[in-house]
């Protein structure tokens, strides 16, 4: 049975135009989901936009039994469960949906990542390094596509646990074939996704898939990419979370090797065996690692949740204010509170229902830029 604020949290998390960044941000301005809810219509009236659909509660009852049907359950950011290493991201997903053992996320954990259409080689070393890593004690994390992903997941079942990451609901496994290696992984060890589930899987919801799995884990290996390639954007993210990074070496005749290569430029560890791997791993991403410009500045646990802010209710001179000193050319807020009379929660409650209202995009460094509105 669903407590009523629980129900709330999930509805505030399933409420449209509402992204991991603004559920946390709306819930330290108002306290709780359910005040947070009841502020939006006026939000959206004050900022003149569209109201939020926020969903009923038979919609997320209905959610959790399927759900629960299928064997799986929710977490909730800040449930006692969710795995803190994800949570570490200032957009760490509000709610995330688990096949399998939930004991998984208490092992340290490692992604391994790489091209779908992969070289012999590179999936039986793939495979081959999952094995050493999941015998050493640590969870494998992937995606669960072909080529690298599987091998990795097919090699960490061998001798331990895997965690795949997934873009559409657990209830859409992707590609078709890899239905048995969901239900594999879920048996030994855990399936993720932070769509809801029926959410068929596009090519937008890949990106987000990739943070996952650099949130998930303390490195990221990779072992096969082009210089264009899903893997390297889950790179990235990797380093700019506070992650270490590692890339196996390839031939330059290869263009599956091309990126990794290039990541070894960039300083990441090259691995020729888990033991590349183990020596340089820290046992939290606050270690001394690679990133030295993380996107997301500050790491926040997730019991900020409970510290409200003063929920100042926002005048519409003061959004037009702000409207006015902005362009689509980032501003820092530094520099709005320079230029205006309010104060800093007023400008920072005035930039949230901006954000809300689909008029402003907030942006690393502390910077806003209004968005362009349509015709």
């Amino acid at each position: 049975m669903l407590t009523r604020d629980r129900l709330d949290r999930l509805r505030l998390a399933r409420t449209s135009g509402i992204g991991p960044v603004l559920y946390r941000r709306l819930l330290q301005r108002f306290g709780s989901a359910h005040t947070a809810i009841a502020a939006l219509p006026g939000i959206t009236q004050r900022a003149r936009a569209a109201p939020q659909s926020v969903p009923p509660d038979c919609d997320i009852e209905r959610e959790t039994e399927r759900l629960e049907k299928l064997g799986g359950r929710m977490l909730v950011l800040g449930d006692a469960d969710y795995p803190w290493l994800l949570a570490l991201l200032d957009d760490a997903p509000a709610v995330i949906s688990i096949l399998g053992d939930i004991a998984t996320f208490a092992q340290p954990a490692v992604a391994l990542v790489g091209s779908r259409n992969a070289s012999a080689n590179g999936r039986t070393f793939a495979a081959r390094l999952a094995d050493e890593l999941a015998a050493s004690g640590h969870a494998v994390v992937s995606g669960m596509a072909r080529g690298i992903d599987a091998a990795a997941h097919d090699g960490a079942l061998r001798s331990g646990r895997t965690i795949a990451c997934v873009a559409g609901g657990l209830d859409h496994p992707y590609p078709a074939e890899h239905i048995p290696l969901q239900a594999r992984i879920a048996q030994g060890g855990c399936v993720v996704a932070e769509a809801p589930l029926g959410t068929m899987p596009q090519a937008r919801h890949f990106p987000r898939r990739n943070r996952l799995i650099a949130g998930l884990s303390l490195g990221v290996v990779v072992v096969e990419a082009a210089l264009r390639s899903g893997s390297l954007i889950t790179a990235r993210l990797a380093q700019e979370a506070g992650r270490e990074l590692f890339a196996v070496p390839g031939s330059p005749l290869d263009p599956r090797c091309h990126g990794t290569n290039h990541l070894l430029r960039q300083g990441a560890h090259i691995v020729e065996n888990a033991a590349d791997i183990l020596a340089n791993l820290p046992d939290h991403p606050n270690r001394e690692g690679l990133s030295r410009d993380p996107m997301f500045g500050g790491i926040s646990a997730p019991e900020g949740l409970s510290e409200p802010q003063i929920a100042l209710e926002t005048t519409p001179a003061a959004l037009d204010t702000l409207v006015g000193l902005l362009s689509p050319a980032p501003t820092s807020v530094d520099d709005l509170a320079r230029r205006c009379q309010l104060s800093p929660p007023e400008i920072r409650a005035a930039l949230l229902d901006l954000e809300l209202a689909g008029r402003v995009e907030t942006l690393p460094g502390s910077r806003v830029a209004l968005l362009v509105q349509g015709p």
